[in-house]
């Protein structure tokens, strides 16, 4: 069979590997992504991925380079504030409330919410218009020989590619990282999330809130409206046994716990889309390369859902691999310029994020009030403040 090149392959086809084929593709090099599974584009299909990613503000350059963001920016809801709340008390209500204002720090807000089907549509579609980007879909990476001069890739559909750079973008189980022996340190939390879309009462006004009690954060993010009415997205975690006992309540029992646990800071809830699951670890790979081979997202680090932080990280990754690729992509001196770039950065992060959602766990009554104390202090310190901010922005 004919050996294919390519420049970049990318292994893995959800939105950050589309993304990169896009940055790649817009940047003038010649692109192969693939994916085993075909992209589930419409909220109602079986399978499409219901969670929503909010976009921060260094991300809309790496969007805007892609030719993405004037795609996607009709269709995304702006995060003008970040709200924490803390209902920790003895009954399930708002007993702390804390607002992060994006214009303490910048003119623009936050960063901007878009549900995951449509960025599967969208980024797809932009795939599409790019004549040196070939999209694979229902295609597998099978086996990877990676050598100083080049990267050999084997298909599920027997072909065989040759490339200057493989990006494993391929997930936490990443069969790209596997091929490179690289191994993974992963932190377990008992937990899972629920994700969902709701409508409700009352508006968001552009504002993301968490609150927090026992379990992890219940987060609701902005969405557009639905039918007429106030959207937003639900990511709710707890431990898993609570998680397998909500999924298997009936619908207004589910419905009276969904509220309970939103402590009614929008009013009523109505649940419009199927639940869906998923579990939550941080983890970390060992190294970020190998000969002409990189990682980037959940291939490189996992992090639970609080922030805002996964996908961002991810395209912090995408954006240096996309300027240090710009001679010869996959040579040493580049990959090993991104390994320390963007794994000290990304342990950090998945530090400081663990932290957090061992803080949003807590069950104890007493160790719950100290969280809302030290959520009261922090906040109440300007300075502290905007610098907690421009470090969730990843600004400095």
């Amino acid at each position: 069979m004919t050996m294919q090149d390519c420049d970049i392959l990318v292994s893995g086809g959800g939105i950050a590997g589309l993304v990169a084929a896009a940055a790649f593709g817009s940047a003038g090099h010649r692109v192969t992504c693939v994916d085993p599974a075909p992209p589930v584009t419409e909220e109602s299909a079986e399978g499409s991925d219901l969670r929503s990613t909010a976009f921060l503000q260094p991300s809309i350059p790496v969007l805007k380079a892609a030719g993405l963001w004037e795609r996607l920016s009709p269709h995304a809801t702006p995060l003008q504030v970040m709200r924490i709340i803390d209902a920790g008390g003895k009954l399930p209500q708002a007993r702390l409330t804390r607002d992060f204002d994006a214009s303490e720090i910048s003119e623009q807000p936050f960063g901007w919410n878009l549900p995951n089907w449509l960025l599967k549509r969208e980024i797809s579609a932009r795939l599409a218009e790019l004549g040196n980007v070939r999209f694979l879909p229902g295609t597998a990476t099978t086996a990877l020989l990676a050598r100083d001069a080049e990267a050999l890739v084997t298909l599920s559909d027997g072909s065989q590619h040759r490339a200057r750079l493989v990006i494993g973008a391929d997930g936490r189980n990443s069969m790209v990282r596997r091929a490179l022996g690289i191994g993974t340190r992963t932190l377990r939390y008992g937990q899972k999330a629920l994700a969902f879309a709701v409508t409700h009462d009352r508006p968001h006004d552009n504002v993301s809130t968490e609150i927090h009690r026992s379990g992890g954060p219940f987060t609701l993010v902005p969405l557009p409206d639905r039918d007429g009415k106030p959207s937003s997205a639900v990511v709710w975690m707890e431990r898993g046994p609570e998680v397998a006992r909500l999924r298997a309540l009936p619908v207004q029992e589910f419905s009276r716990e969904l509220n309970l646990r939103s402590a009614g800071i929008l009013g009523e809830l109505t649940q419009v889309t199927r639940l869906t699951e998923w579990p939550i670890i941080s983890q970390i790979a060992d190294r970020f390369t190998g000969p002409r081979a990189a990682l980037i997202a959940e291939a490189a680090h996992v992090v639970p859902p609080i922030g805002a932080q996964g996908l961002n990280m991810s395209l912090a990754d995408l954006a240096n691999l996309v300027e240090l690729s710009a001679g010869d992509p996959g040579s040493r001196a580049s990959l090993d310029s991104y390994e320390r770039r963007r794994r000290p950065e990304a342990l950090a992060r998945l530090m400081g994020i663990d932290a957090l959602n061992r803080a949003s766990m807590i069950a104890a009554p007493p160790l719950r009030d100290l969280r809302a104390a030290a959520l009261g202090s922090l906040y109440a310190a300007g300075p502290v403040r905007r610098v907690l901010m421009r470090a969730g922005l990843g600004i400095r």
